[in-house]
């Protein structure tokens, strides 16, 4: 049998499967929202006339500035590949180039406003649905949510 699938000592056959294992509604929706999550940065690129790296550059750049090396690894691609992005992000003004603070030896990339805008205005309509969803949650829904949030995120972690 093949463990492709479904990892190694999990059987593919459902019916094999531990009841404790079995899709539950919310597990449902936290496997609908992962896939949803995977698709909407590509969505955003698309709709952004940007490379799925191109934001995912811009993205990482929001967090803090960085050098071209850095980027690089953290986007899994190389230093050519890396300079390449961030000379089509500086082209369309959403990025520059400048000597590093503390060593004029190295570049530090850093996002524009313009950069920052596009990134927050394609995202900035889910950013609204969730701060209304967010307000309705009462405090003992708050703990029940973090909880089973947390959770998810130890159980991906195991796999990333």
């Amino acid at each position: 049998m093949s463990e492709s699938n479904t990892g190694p000592g999990l059987s593919s056959n459902r019916e094999d499967v531990p009841a404790t294992l079995q899709q539950s509604s919310t597990l449902t929706a936290l496997r609908t929202l992962t896939r949803l999550s995977e698709q909407a940065a590509p969505a955003i690129a698309r709709r952004a006339n940007l490379t799925h790296n191109e934001l995912r550059a811009l993205e990482n750049l929001m967090d803090r500035p960085m050098g071209p090396g850095e980027l690089g690894r953290i986007l899994g691609v190389s230093s050519a590949a890396a300079s390449g992005i961030i000379d089509r992000l500086e082209a369309r003004g959403h990025a520059q180039r400048a000597s590093h603070e503390s060593d004029r030896r190295r570049t530090s990339v850093t996002i524009s406003a313009s950069g920052r805008t596009e990134v927050v205005g394609y995202l900035m309509p889910m950013f609204r649905e969730l701060a209304i969803l967010d307000a309705g949650l009462s405090d003992e829904d708050r703990v029940v949510v973090d909880r089973f949030l947390e959770g998810a995120i130890r159980a991906l972690r195991t796999v990333v």
